[in-house]
């Protein structure tokens, strides 16, 4: 019998540098984007960007808005009338700040979808058009984490973290999960060991990640966790394969050391701390899967998490430059397959072909400039009306037979008389409402309709505007994260965050450099990696504001800002934006329905 399916389309993308050219890039984004959506035809679309806005922030904020209006306004996208945004822009709270953006579009033919409410505990009816931007930590249809900063002691600053949702899709339950882990600072400690420092720091977020959902107070379900991994391959066995027998010689150039693998007098591969170039680089590369022998991060997760088989070159690092045709690789980073679509192994079953296709995982736009990082998709059937199933076996039902009693009194046991059953029968007491949302497996778009929010904004621009807010609909609630005076400098790191920039995450000491440097060239020699327990942030409380205070001052901030109908493709040359009204515009952002 052929399972029912509902076609779904999951994308990861790190759009960190199409932000640092947004007059030329955005537009050749969106539209790579878009014919894969005409071509693939799915009825539920999952995007997922990490660096969004880019390196600098503070002045790449407002191209957010032109890449949301690209997108939201295309004739591709026309016939999903249900859309839930949300983009992670508080720059100005190092402590949660995560640049994270998850996009989500469901076609008109979908009538049977809901969202969870984390504060809530329930479902709620997905309908129309809703953006958060700005300050979302109140949010209440997400959950979203920065990963402890323990995990990386000698980081100087990072915005590593996820966000999740959680649907209910055509009886379906599941969790989408948008996920960015660090990446590799410099080649010279990447190829010391392996697993490196940057392998073992990716792998415990991960772990601590996994285990979070695996026992939080939100129950398990299927998942499915797609964003940047950063996972890098073996550099030291990728070296080893390539320059084995060579001769190595090292070149001292101030700062900019390097070791050069010789074959006679033919350099045949330079490492330095961000360049690793080959002689022949795009061939050796870009169109050979020999280099997939040394991914081996998902090897410590193959029994939690399932991936389907790559058949496609890797995703990272491609050249950034939009007068570039031929998408070549840039020589700075061994060439990864960094950004992956990674399911549970209990999501595994409900993922089927569409139609007579087969599942499809690939690249997009792989003749195409998209940036440093290539975006990868799924698309695949969602097996429809399949309830929430267990994620792990501890919460199956188990295999065995169960275990039958005698209970028939024993010689010498104490006897008690026969009790008749009562001839009155308790009629069972009607489930209320609000229980009947909470079922998981039986909830309905119909029994969650009542007390509905809807937005009753016609005209403004989707960062100003505020919810409609019925009675029985708790308010939406203001949130002033605490900072220390440490903390006030993250602002100024912002410039370089994103794998290809000149983030430096461990500051090396200048006599330990040359040792360094003699100890990468020996294979048998490894570096052991700082390990901490870590500590699980805790939630800061926050104050709730009334409905009709959430109306007022969003009526006020209305007059400060444009409509998203006026937003301008952005000008080649960037303007100057200052920090001090940036932050306090970001601050008053809040939650929209678009109608």
């Amino acid at each position: 019998m052929s399972v029912k399916t509902t076609p779904f389309l999951l994308v990861t993308a790190n759009v960190g540098s199409i932000f640092e050219d947004p007059s030329v890039m955005l537009k050749i984004w969106t539209e790579e984007f878009l014919a894969t959506v005409a071509r693939l035809d799915p009825k539920f679309i999952a995007l997922h960007c990490q660096e969004v806005g880019g390196k600098k922030y503070e002045e790449s904020m407002q191209h957010v808005e032109y890449f949301v209006k690209l997108l939201m306004d295309s004739d591709e996208l026309r016939l999903f009338d249900k859309v839930r945004i949300y983009l992670d822009e508080d720059y100005s709270s190092a402590e949660t700040f995560t640049a994270l953006g998850n996009f989500y579009f469901i076609h008109e033919t979908i009538n049977d979808v809901l969202i969870w409410d984390f504060k809530g505990l329930c479902f709620e009816a997905v309908e129309g058009k809703s953006i958060a931007a700005g300050e979302i930590e109140n949010v209440p249809t997400k959950e979203k984490s920065k990963f402890p900063q323990d995990f990386f002691p000698e980081c100087k600053w990072s915005r590593k973290g996820f966000m999740r949702t959680r649907w209910n899709l055509n009886g379906t339950v599941f969790d989408l999960i948008n996920i960015h882990l660090f990446h590799d600072a410099s080649n010279f400690i990447a190829m010391e060991s392996y697993p490196s420092v940057y392998s073992k720091t990716r792998q415990r977020a991960l772990e601590y990640t996994l285990d979070r959902f695996h026992t939080d107070e939100f129950g398990v379900a299927p998942f499915f966790l797609f964003g940047d991994f950063n996972f890098r391959t073996d550099t030291q066995g990728v070296i080893k394969k390539l320059c084995d027998g060579l001769e190595i010689v090292e070149v001292n150039e101030g700062k900019n050391n390097t070791v050069e693998y010789k074959d006679n007098d033919k350099v045949v591969l330079t490492l330095g701390k961000k360049e690793f170039k080959h002689n022949n680089h795009q061939a050796m590369f870009l169109d050979q899967l020999w280099l997939k022998e040394f991914d081996k991060e998902m090897d410590d997760f193959c029994t939690k998490l399932f991936e389907f088989p790559i058949h496609f070159p890797p995703s990272y690092p491609f050249i950034e430059d939009s007068a570039n045709e031929n998408s070549d690789y840039m020589e700075t980073r061994c060439p990864a397959w960094c950004d992956r679509v990674l399911l549970s192994q209990s999501a595994r079953p409900l993922v089927h072909g569409v139609g007579e296709s087969s599942i499809e995982y690939g690249l997009i736009g792989k003749s195409s400039c998209m940036g440093d990082h290539k975006p990868v998709y799924l698309l695949g059937g969602l097996e429809q009306n399949a309830g929430r199933i267990s994620c792990c076996e501890c919460h199956k039902t188990p295999s065995t037979p169960p275990v039958k009693f005698d209970l028939e009194s024993l010689p010498g046991e104490l006897a008690y008389p026969e009790v008749e059953p009562p001839t009155e029968q308790r009629k069972p007491k009607p489930l209320t409402e609000r229980f009947l949302v909470k079922r998981v497996n039986s909830a309905s778009v119909v029994e969650v309709k009542v007390g509905l929010v809807r937005g009753n904004c016609s005209s403004g621009d989707w960062r100003s505007r505020s919810v409609s807010v019925s009675g029985n609909i708790k308010p939406m609630s203001r949130v002033r994260l605490i900072s220390t005076d440490d903390l006030h400098g993250s602002l100024h790191r912002l410039q370089s965050h994103h794998s290809s920039s000149g983030e430096e995450w461990f500051e090396e000491e200048l006599e330990l450099a040359s040792d360094r440097k003699r100890n990468s060239l020996d294979p048998l020699k490894s570096r052991q990696s700082p390990t901490k327990q870590h500590k699980p942030q805790t939630d800061m409380s926050t104050q709730s504001e009334s409905a009709s205070q959430e109306q007022e001052i969003f009526t006020q901030n209305t007059s400060q800002e444009q409509g998203i109908s006026s937003v301008r493709p952005p000008s080649p040359v960037r303007p100057n934006v200052h920090q001090g009204p940036r932050q306090s515009r970001v601050k008053n952002r809040r939650c929209c329905t678009i109608s």
